[in-house]
């Protein structure tokens, strides 16, 4: 079994910043990558910055420059260093990774999410 426990949300002025974190816990051999989503009410989930093992990240248009994806190999761990937060960036920031369990053993994880709002 494999657990992802997101934490770091909460409320915010518009211009504030957030440090989300996601430490993936569990018989664990090797985690690869780690995206960061959001689920805004009404709309699709989507990705907001993806980074791989090796470090290679990924964000969209509407946090680039923003926002700042990274990760601890050592502890299983993603971050997501958010700033300069505007009220549309407001939903549940979700956490997935790939992860190996073992050689012949990879999983989609997903966890179940932290709450960020931002006032105007």
């Amino acid at each position: 079994q494999v657990q992802l426990a997101e934490s770091g949300g909460g409320l915010v002025q518009a211009g504030g910043s957030l440090r989300l974190s996601c430490v993936a816990s569990g018989s664990i051999f090797r985690f690869n990558a780690g995206n960061w989503y959001r689920q805004a009410p009404g709309k699709q989930r989507e990705l907001v910055a993806a980074i791989t093992r090796g470090g290679r990240i990924n964000y969209a248009d509407s946090v680039k420059e923003r926002f700042t994806i990274s990760r601890d190999n050592a502890k299983n761990t993603v971050y997501l260093q958010m700033n300069s937060l505007k009220p549309e960036d407001t939903g549940v920031y979700i956490c997935n990774a790939k992860i190996d369990r073992s050689f012949y053993d990879t999983g989609d994880y997903w966890g179940q999410g932290t709450q960020v709002t931002v006032s105007s």
